[in-house]
């Protein structure tokens, strides 16, 4: 980035900057959400940096420990430099925006973090943000991780805000089949775009697991089940916001396979993410229809239920009723009442509320309400 594009950050105070006196360091427009340490009094850009290599023809060359080192290992335009960051401080990134020529909207974006899952295009350079996902099943939650991928000529830049997905795993993966690493920046966005798509299949088996434990939940009565219902449906919300716009995504890469000369083979390759990322995305929609019927079951069997309990009281309430009206009239006490002095009237009151209760139990037994 040039350093008049720099100049638009506010400066605040700290160690001396590349385009301020002592004292001052540029500010990204925005401030990060997750709190992260002030910076050195030196920015050290390569603090944050996990691995970086040079490539050339598939095969590393140079191992460089700094940007600036990665920059000079480059020796013609049939290398590529793969530096993947963590967690930089905003300094760092600056640093890096400068030394990659980065826009400073992509860059405003990755200090920021909390992206949503996007792709643009900045001249040369592809940004790309990424939602990794992997299940908890012991607290039936979706944790989220986050990385920036910048694609540029002869360049990959990876910034990381969560331990994932596994980059490491990708350049490991990528190391180990040369053909496919020399065809260049795209096909290391590629393994980032698979790899984060494989781990979306954990996800999608923790989830349904957990649905078919709450389908025979609900079945079963259990009164915590409508909390978890919603708990559940609110994770698979939060997935969905991951991998849907994943489609769209790769809907815009394959929209420039000819415009930027995609080879045919890489081609290929992205079809097969898309069509990952298209199961994905439609188990996940149809987890948020069943979770939504399921929902609605369980509110009927709830009401269904209550029902029953009421008929019962309702029952009971009248088998009660019958004796003590019985017992209310035959004791005013008036003089002039028939069968008053009757010598068989205690006996006939008794038997009369006892006759009364159980032909209205037989009756609401045989409707169902006992």
């Amino acid at each position: 980035m040039a350093n008049s594009r720099l100049r638009f950050l506010s400066p605040r105070r700290g160690a001396a900057g590349p385009d301020g006196p002592a004292g001052e360091v540029p500010e990204a427009p925005e401030r990060a959400m997750d709190p992260r340490p002030d910076a050195a009094a030196v920015v050290d850009v390569g603090a944050s940096v996990v691995n970086s290599g040079v490539y050339r023809d598939g095969r590393r060359t140079e191992s460089p420990a700094t940007l600036a080192e990665a920059l000079r290992s480059l020796p013609d335009e049939s290398s590529m430099a793969w530096i993947g960051l963590y967690r930089p401080s905003d300094e760092e990134l600056l640093a890096v925006a400068d030394q990659f020529d980065l826009h400073e909207l992509a860059v405003e974006d990755a200090i920021v973090a909390h992206q949503r899952p996007k792709l643009e295009r900045y001249g040369d350079t592809l940004f790309v943000v990424l939602r990794a996902a992997r299940y908890l099943d012991d607290v039936e939650r979706v944790e989220f991780g986050e990385v920036h991928v910048f694609i540029g000529p002869g360049f990959v830049l990876t910034v990381r805000h969560s331990e994932s997905p596994d980059l490491a795993a990708v350049r490991r993966r990528m190391e180990g089949d040369p053909d496919l690493l020399a065809l260049g920046p795209e096909a290391v966005l590629y393994a980032i775009l698979d790899a984060v798509v494989d781990g979306y299949a954990p996800v999608v088996a923790g989830l349904q697991n957990d649905i078919d434990e709450i389908q025979a939940q609900v079945f079963d009565g259990d009164p915590k089940v409508s909390r978890r219902i919603y708990e559940l449906s609110r994770e698979v919300t939060g997935f969905q916001l991951a991998t849907r716009p994943l489609l769209d995504m790769l809907k815009a890469l394959e929209a420039g396979f000819t415009t930027y000369a995609t080879s045919e083979e890489l081609r290929r390759y992205l079809r097969d993410v898309r069509d990952h990322a298209t199961i994905v995305a439609e188990r996940v929609d149809n987890f948020e229809a069943l979770l939504s019927k399921i929902l609605t079951v369980n509110a009927t069997l709830v009401t269904q239920a209550q029902n029953e309990e009421l008929k019962k009281i309702s029952a009971w309430a009248a088998i009660l009723f019958a004796p003590t009206l019985i017992g209310t009239v035959y004791g005013m006490n008036f003089d002039h009442m028939p069968e008053l002095h009757w010598l068989l009237g205690y006996p006939f009151a008794l038997t009369l509320m006892a006759l009364t209760c159980v032909v209205l139990y037989l009756s609401f037994k045989r409707r169902g309400w006992l």
